[in-house]
């Protein structure tokens, strides 16, 4: 979660300067991506393994907790700003402030499912 954090930090530093039409600054888009990519990659692991876990080591149903539903969601959301994403730096399309609202929307999804998870610990 603290990667995704800091990059979403990045990104939002990125959009302040688009907004106030200051100059492209490289080294915040290499921070951004630096941190964005293993960010998502870790949250659709910790996706996958919550409801194996859930199943081999407890017993439990899958999918079956609010916990779970907002992982679903936030893990849908990031992999829709990672996809976003991809097209914009690889200059096919796409628009910057669609992928950032995507990345903050995700951000805020995990940590209600953080929240959320907190009563299935044992």
């Amino acid at each position: 979660m603290a990667c995704a954090l800091l990059a979403l930090r990045a990104g939002l530093a990125m959009r302040r300067r688009r907004l106030r039409g200051a100059p492209h600054a490289s080294g915040l888009l290499r921070r951004h991506l630096a941190l964005a990519k293993p960010a998502v990659v870790l949250v659709l692991i910790g996706f996958a393994a919550g409801p194996i876990s859930a199943v081999r080591f407890r017993g439990w149903e899958p999918f079956d907790s609010l916990h779970a539903l907002l992982g679903g969601l936030a893990a849908s959301l990031f992999a829709a700003a990672a996809w976003m994403g991809r097209s914009l730096e690889r200059r096919r399309g796409g628009n910057a402030s669609t992928h950032g609202a995507l990345g903050l929307v995700a951000v805020l999804f995990a940590a209600l499912a953080a929240m959320a998870g907190f009563v299935l610990l044992p």
